[in-house]
């Protein structure tokens, strides 16, 4: 689990395969093998560690629906360990399982990503979102994109104010709305409109 509030910019250093090997700092510290780390917002498992880089194995699954598979080498990457129990929640619960992968629309202050097909349900203004791992809250929501208002901190220390239009972006929706919505569909609407029994 995770909060979306990132800890450092790392950076693509080699790739063999479906293994990733990451060049960074702040998240090695306390790191082991077997330990999640969020890249762009997807939750990897660490399987090797080294002095300023650690390395992870990519499943097919995980590049399907991501953006890693595109990253090369030199390219950076927003870098998140997991939440501790005692430690503050500053985003939002963040799983690092990504739903999409979307385009930028329009790049950072006002930063307008397009839906992907299916996800704009869970979307609504003043909710949150996940893009590329950082939990953000949406300003406004069309029938095909959503703008987040992107700090000047946020766009320095994220991989945002890097991202042109064009861009691939790792979209996770907040899965609170996703086991709501679940819920709620074996309890459908009555003749008075009432969701419930």
């Amino acid at each position: 689990m995770f909060t979306g509030i990132v800890e450092e910019l790392g950076c693509v250093v080699a790739r063999e395969g479906a293994r990733i090997r990451i060049g960074a700092t702040t998240v090695l510290e306390d790191a082991a093998i077997g330990d999640s780390t969020a890249v762009n917002g997807c939750c990897l498992t660490i399987v090797a560690i080294g002095d300023g880089w650690w390395e992870a194995d990519v499943s097919d699954e995980t590049l399907a629906r991501t953006n890693l598979g595109g990253l090369g080498l030199g390219d950076a990457v927003n870098l998140e360990r997991p939440v501790r129990l005692a430690d503050r929640l500053g985003g939002h619960l963040v799983q690092g399982h990504v739903d999409a992968v979307a385009t930028v629309l329009e790049p950072v202050p006002d930063l307008r990503v397009a839906v992907p097909e299916g996800l704009g349900r869970y979307l609504v203004e003043k909710g949150s979102v996940t893009v590329d791992g950082v939990s953000l809250t949406v300003v406004d929501v069309d029938d095909d994109s959503f703008t987040v208002a992107v700090i000047p901190h946020t766009a320095a220390a994220t991989t945002l104010g890097l991202a042109p239009p064009g861009a691939p972006v790792n979209l996770e929706v907040d899965v609170m709305a996703k086991y709501a919505e679940k819920l709620l569909a074996g309890h459908g609407a009555g003749p008075d409109g009432r969701v419930g029994r």
